[in-house]
């Protein structure tokens, strides 16, 4: 997966042109055409592979979520994490973060759960990162130790590194290893378990990380996120 051989964002291939230089990058490239040859289906679509980062530029990252792995199910997956296209059913963990909003920022504004697509808050700045970016259809982190998560420390380790002052939300022990990297005094680090049904009630509800969030923000003189703007 040479950088001529990938569709991404142009503030994105500089910053990380080492990497599609790198041989783990075509050795990935390589096994996911294997893989598509063979019949598998793959998740997201190839156009939309790389889509968390062409809706935000590097130089509109102000919040950083960090998920794990696509959704496998049918038309869910389209690049960014934990979001799903409208008229597909709100996967769970997707529906107790919208709980947590509407708690949270309580008289703000209410999200009625009816659509998951996040592109609104993709647009605003918030980078929707997972770790592996492509799955096999029906098989959970069947993409996993290909050689994606080493590409994406590569982004957060460059986020870190470049820019300053941004809000990384980390949400399970995955994402905070992930996150490790993260400079606690240039950027403003939040953890909480994930907002899985099996975690979601150890902390996650109560964790107040959207408002807080914004407080961050609007204290740097940020235009804080609109939570409640999905598309």
């Amino acid at each position: 997966m040479a950088a001529r051989e990938v569709n991404i964002e142009s503030s994105w291939q500089t910053l990380l042109e080492a990497e599609f230089a790198d041989p783990y990058m075509s050795e990935l490239g390589n096994f996911l055409r294997s893989e598509k040859q063979k019949g598998k289906r793959i998740y997201p679509p190839g156009a939309e592979i790389f889509a968390a980062f062409d809706h935000t530029p590097v130089s509109s990252v102000k919040v950083v979520i960090i998920g794990q792995d696509p959704y496998h199910g049918p038309d869910q997956a389209h690049g960014l994490c934990f979001s799903v296209k409208s008229g597909i059913a709100i996967p769970p963990s997707l529906r107790n973060i919208f709980q947590e909003i509407n708690d949270d920022l309580n008289g703000e504004g209410h999200i009625d759960g009816a659509q998951g697509l996040l592109t609104g808050w993709a647009r605003q700045g918030v980078l929707l990162l997972n770790s592996v970016l492509t799955v096999q259809a029906t098989r959970a982190g069947s993409h996993q130790g290909r050689g994606w998560e080493k590409f994406t420390d590569a982004v957060v380790a460059a986020l870190n590194e470049e820019k300053e002052g941004i809000v990384f939300l980390l949400w399970g022990s995955y994402a905070q290893k992930k996150g490790a990297v993260v400079d606690r005094s240039k950027h403003f680090v939040l953890e909480a378990p994930h907002p899985s049904p099996l975690s979601a009630h150890r902390g996650f509800f109560g964790c107040g990380h959207f408002s807080k969030t914004n407080a961050y923000l609007t204290a740097k003189g940020e235009t804080p996120i609109d939570w409640f703007q999905l598309e």
